[in-house]
């Protein structure tokens, strides 16, 4: 199970929400199977359906 928070933390050079996008599309690539929002982006750049477009990044490869 990948959670969000765990995203971040291991992350914390990102600067920007499309970053962390790109983070979870190469974690998916990577063999992740399960993802959980457990926490808010912290980027000023965080859309209001932030949740939705993660999501879609997460399981366009899947």
């Amino acid at each position: 199970m990948l959670w969000l928070s765990e995203v971040l933390l291991q992350g914390q050079d990102m600067q920007s929400f499309d970053e962390l996008v790109v983070e979870l599309k190469k974690r998916a690539a990577e063999g992740e199977l399960f993802f959980r929002m457990d926490v808010k982006p912290p980027f000023p750049d965080t859309p209001p359906d932030w949740e939705d477009r993660l999501e879609a990044a997460f399981t366009a490869l899947q």
